[in-house]
């Protein structure tokens, strides 16, 4: 009885252990499923990124061309202006004082050119008569013209007074709003060797421009009239929307990176743009709005044979097809194909099919599909969530586990 008892509790012990192994320590079989997708088509772009600064589209800076002492200011920052309006006036005192000296000095003028004159018709006279000499005629002769010319003189020094005078009321050369205003009331400007500058007015702020920097790596796909968007740190909610509008051949080198300002046209017709905001730029390179698309996660994809061995793994790609071409001479030459080369598998039933196609544009999440899919064709994405590693082709096992249920399109 004491044989049949050990033997007993060494097959409960056995029990016990295969059904711990069986609940708790083996390895549940996962069902194989695919992960696809069907070719749709839709809209791609691809895009350059960079950053830039809001600034107007004209604007003019207003200076003085003489000195003296500001007298009054009858504008202040984001002033709206219009052309010819009086923005400041200097102290006039000096220049009115100069004003009436050469207006003094053009009578004394004009008194001894008089004089001159009759003069020179009483010389006149006296000379047809053969009273004076000839060198007495040429003196009044003379006499004459030096006082004609010092009228002309002096009234000359009297118009170039006159329009110092005028210099004095500092008025808008266009249409705009005051950016910035350099002076106050009391202060000396003095104009002796450059102008200095009063004030900054921009023409136009409903018409803004984004002067950005462009990497020279991107500069290339860059061109004229590209759509471009943008976004500021005071609206973040916003994008607004612009076109380029010139690419600046003059390099700016910062640590030995070369950028070229790229000028931007930016509407403002709501005004929310101020100058020397920082924009964030995207510019699209290339765009179409019916491309078939395709995830770039499906040309990552590589079918495992281990795992797939109750599928047929097949390739259905001719390698090197429409390479090259003979002509009529019977020489040999290049044929131009458009796009990239590129490989997809196919879930066709039981089967893994290698498909070749061309691709085009491609935003790093979406591929545009030039040839070789349509949007009947089921494209494997990953097995089991993931994409399956490369490994060669084996032999067909009856303990691997059967194809699951679980695809998703």
């Amino acid at each position: 009885m004491r044989k049949y008892k050990g033997i007993i509790i060494a097959v409960a012990i056995l029990v016990v252990a295969l059904a711990i192994w069986y609940f708790f320590i083996r390895k549940k079989e996962v069902p194989v499923s695919f992960e696809t997708e069907q070719p749709v088509y839709g809209h791609i772009a691809t895009s350059v990124t960079a950053t830039g600064t809001i600034q107007p589209v004209d604007t003019v800076a207003v200076g003085t061309q003489v000195s003296g002492t500001l007298k009054s200011l009858y504008v202040d920052f984001n002033s709206q202006v219009k052309k010819g309006q009086l923005l400041a006036e200097l102290d006039k005192s000096l220049f009115q004082a100069q004003v009436d000296q050469f207006r003094a000095n053009l009578l004394v003028a004009q008194s001894n050119f008089e004089y001159q004159q009759n003069n020179f018709k009483r010389q006149e006279l006296l000379f047809k008569t053969g009273a004076i000499s000839k060198s007495d005629y040429d003196i009044a002769t003379n006499q004459l013209n030096q006082s004609k010319a010092t009228v002309a003189s002096v009234n000359a020094q009297l118009q170039s007074s006159l329009k110092n005078f005028s210099f004095t009321e500092i008025t808008s050369p266009i249409d705009g709003v005051v950016l910035n205003r350099n002076v106050s009331v009391g202060q000396t400007v003095a104009a002796s060797f450059n102008t200095p500058t009063l004030f900054v007015i921009a023409k136009d702020i409903t018409k803004m421009q984004v002067e950005s920097s462009v990497d020279e790596a991107d500069i290339g796909n860059v061109a004229d009239s590209q759509r471009v968007t943008f976004t500021v740190d005071a609206y973040l909610e916003d994008v607004f929307a612009g076109r380029v509008q010139e690419i600046r051949l003059q390099p700016s080198v910062s640590s030995n990176v070369v950028t070229y300002n790229t000028i931007i046209n930016a509407p403002n017709e709501n005004k929310k743009l101020k100058p020397g905001m920082t924009a964030n730029v995207t510019i699209f390179t290339a765009e179409k709005d019916t491309a078939l698309l395709l995830s770039v996660k499906a040309l990552k994809f590589r079918p495992d044979s281990v795992a797939l061995k109750d599928y047929v793994i097949a390739s259905a790609v001719r390698r090197n097809a429409g390479a090259t071409r003979r002509d009529t001479t019977g020489k040999f030459k290049s044929v131009e194909r458009i796009g990239s080369s590129n490989y997809v598998w196919l879930l066709r039933g039981d089967s893994l099919v290698q498909k070749h196609i061309r691709t085009g544009l491609n935003d790093n999440t979406h591929i545009e599909v030039l040839s070789g899919l349509s949007e009947n064709d089921v494209v494997v994405l990953s097995l089991n969530g993931s994409s399956g590693p490369v490994a060669a082709a084996g032999t067909k096992s009856p303990f691997l586990p059967k194809m699951g249920g679980g695809r998703r399109r």
